[in-house]
């Protein structure tokens, strides 16, 4: 008995951050931030984010020796489906590569669940949530995978074994502030 519970303190977590609130993002970045003081590999991969833009998170991650790629073009309404269809094949390439490799503790798939949402143009060719699914069940054993985002899909919420859902009570963006520089990016 005492070795099945030791066993599944060793074996790898799925969390899925996911809602309409705020905070999704940062809870994730917040435990890359964690793991790594804890001698932790830690990986975040962030799926809609452009790498044309600078984000605080990219420059504090660095800095403490934390890999973050942003693979994405932006927001699915500033670029045309073919770009963000031909940034998701990509991202969803070097995803699995670096997963399947290992060498990471604690994987971070940031706005991933964005991506599976998109409706406005097909991706299931390019991000194929039958495969995402399959990354997560064949993933080395002890990685940790974070997936953030809106939208998650229900197949993914099953297979997860934490989801937190972040609920929108009052946000300033209703008010006309928009995004503030150190708090949204």
């Amino acid at each position: 008995m005492r070795e099945a519970v030791e066993n599944k303190k060793q074996r790898g977590l799925t969390l899925v951050y996911t809602g309409d609130g705020k905070g999704k993002t940062t809870a994730a970045l917040g435990l890359a931030i964690r793991a790594a003081g804890r001698g932790k590999r830690v990986l975040v991969i962030q799926f809609i984010k452009s790498p044309q833009r600078t984000y605080g998170e990219k420059i504090t991650l660095e800095k403490l020796g934390i890999e973050i790629f942003q693979t994405g073009v932006g927001f699915t309404w500033t670029k045309t489906p073919e770009e963000h269809r031909e940034a998701l094949k990509t991202a969803w390439a070097f995803t699995k590569e670096k997963v399947l490799l290992g060498g990471y503790d604690v994987v971070i798939l940031d706005e991933l669940n964005n991506a599976l949402a998109i409706e406005t143009f097909p991706i299931d060719d390019v991000l194929p949530l039958k495969e995402v699914l399959e990354l997560i069940k064949n993933r080395p054993s002890q990685m940790h995978l974070i997936i953030t985002g809106r939208s998650a899909k229900a197949e993914l919420l099953a297979c997860a074994d934490l989801v937190t859902e972040m609920k929108a009570v009052k946000h300033y963006y209703n008010d006309g502030i928009p995004a503030v520089m150190g708090i949204e990016f």
